[in-house]
């Protein structure tokens, strides 16, 4: 197995021939190991690579493939894990200086799901500090880089999961979405993810762990998901990691969706679908725009949907997301951690770090997310689907942190990507799958969101859009 052979595989191909007897795990793994040497010195993706555990654990695989016991949906599959998702043994840092050395006594859920189906965990994904930006840039580790054009940012803050996918390093990886950070990286690295229903992918102890300050926070908006190069693959981990699960009270009972037969499943002549093709006085790249629209009215008009095209509720939603991050967040104990080491913290860390909320502050925030939520539910009584563009623009330069302007137009740090945020507020399921290319160079992200709880028609619709579509898309230029 060469690191070329193994970068055009699918996590579903390599399961079938891991299972067959034709290819082993470790061979799997160590072709993925080759091709993550080979690549990080050039895109950086990952924080920590773990050849040893990971040769183990596929060792372990086909001794279970051996004796006749079966094993798991992602058997010898191997998959990067973000360094905000904690592993046992594992380093985890969460891209801070405060937790460099942090070595973690639990698997997330995620994680032990994974384990549990045959996964091999080749390392950690580097991420932005804490998850605070949708970049790759911390001041632990060297800035991750774009495959697709190696002075561009991947996105982030699961900017590692990202480039390691478009790169062929894995097939799988996990992402988590506080604002955008699985969907943004899809985005710009020409991937799918998704953030399902709140709730259907359960978080420990991640966000919830009070005991690590700066790393718990974020519990109403914080979502744990897949990253793939395909929409068939995406599933296929969403079946692994979603399910109840008693230490996350959000967590949602299974059995109302089959992920990996809506795949298959045929988009109904007539599903209503509405475009909304800006955020309200958002700029966007006229370049992304005119890719997305065509798009998206090729799809409706190949699978006879019933389009319309309107705009997002008339709600102002940026204040009031990051005034309802600061209340998620234990300041109190970051300020704690951080006393006298504030300078080894990336810049927006530090600035939060100076956040003062004052009550009137918080519950204007909280009123603003109902007053969207209850505005989102009434339009989703009128349509089945709303398509967006994912980002309003293309990858900006790897070490900053935003851009300084979209068509012109100045915009602020976190103005760049309205159109991710405002479905965490509201815990709808929200996919991105690639819809085209500028200048055959830089992908374009199709968002494709359903209303709460409905993850199903969501992935149908994204395979749907994907088969469509499939004929053009392509590896990046930087791959194994």
């Amino acid at each position: 197995m060469t690191p070329s052979d193994y970068s055009n595989l699918s996590a579903t191909d390599i399961v079938a021939l891991v299972k067959s007897g034709k290819v082993t795990a470790v061979d799997m793994t160590k072709a993925a190991l080759t091709a993550a040497e080979k690549l990080e010195p050039e895109i950086h993706a990952f924080a920590t690579l773990a050849p040893e555990s990971a040769l183990a654990e596929a060792a372990a695989v086909d001794a279970r493939i051996a004796t006749g016991e079966g094993p798991g949906p992602l058997a010898g599959v191997p998959v990067g894990i973000k360094d905000l998702v904690m592993t046992k043994g594992m380093r985890t840092t969460f891209g801070s200086a405060l937790y460099a050395d942090f070595i973690p006594e639990d698997d997330d859920i995620v994680v032990e799901r994974l384990r549990a189906a045959g996964a091999v965990i080749l390392g950690k994904t580097n991420a932005a500090e804490f998850g605070f930006g949708a970049h790759g840039c911390n001041r632990l580790f060297p800035v991750t880089r774009n495959p697709w054009d190696l002075a561009r940012t991947p996105g982030g803050s699961s900017a590692g999961s990202g480039a390691a996918l478009a790169a062929g390093v894995v097939p799988l990886a996990i992402g988590s979405d506080g604002g955008g950070s699985i969907r943004i990286p899809a985005a710009f690295c020409g991937l799918a993810g998704i953030k399902a229903s709140m709730g259907r992918v359960p978080v420990w102890p991640g966000c919830r762990d009070e005991t690590l300050p700066g790393v718990s926070g974020w519990e109403s908006i914080e979502h744990i998901g897949p990253m793939a190069r395909n929409v068939t693959d995406m599933a296929l981990m969403l079946s692994v990691l979603a399910g109840p699960d008693p230490r996350d009270r959000w967590s949602l009972p299974a059995g109302d969706v089959d992920y990996n037969a809506a795949v298959a499943t045929p988009l109904m002549p007539g599903l209503r679908v509405t475009y909304w093709p800006r955020w309200r006085d958002q700029p966007i790249d006229p370049r992304v725009e005119a890719i997305v629209t065509e798009a998206v009215e090729r799809f409706a008009e190949v699978y006879g949907l019933e389009l319309a095209v309107s705009g997002p509720p008339e709600i102002d939603l940026e204040e009031a997301f990051q005034r309802i991050i600061a209340l998620e967040t234990d300041l109190t104990g970051m300020r704690r951690i951080a006393a006298g080491r504030e300078a080894e913290l990336t810049p927006a860390v530090q600035g939060f770090l100076k956040t003062s909320l004052p009550l009137e502050a918080a519950t204007d925030a909280i009123t603003v997310r109902k007053a969207f939520a209850n505005a989102m539910a009434r339009v989703m009584a009128g349509t089945d689907l709303i398509l967006t563009p994912t980002l309003p623009l293309l990858p900006f330069a790897a070490d900053r942190t935003g851009p300084e302007e979209i068509a012109g137009v100045p915009v602020g740090p976190d103005a760049w990507c309205p159109f991710t945020s405002p479905f965490n507020l509201t815990g709808q399921p929200a996919a991105s799958v690639p819809c085209g290319y500028v200048d055959g160079r830089w992908p374009v992200g199709l968002q494709i969101v359903g209303p709460h709880l409905g993850d199903g028609i969501v992935i149908s619709a994204a395979a749907a859009f994907e088969r469509l579509f499939q004929p053009q898309m392509k590896m990046a230029p930087v791959h194994v």
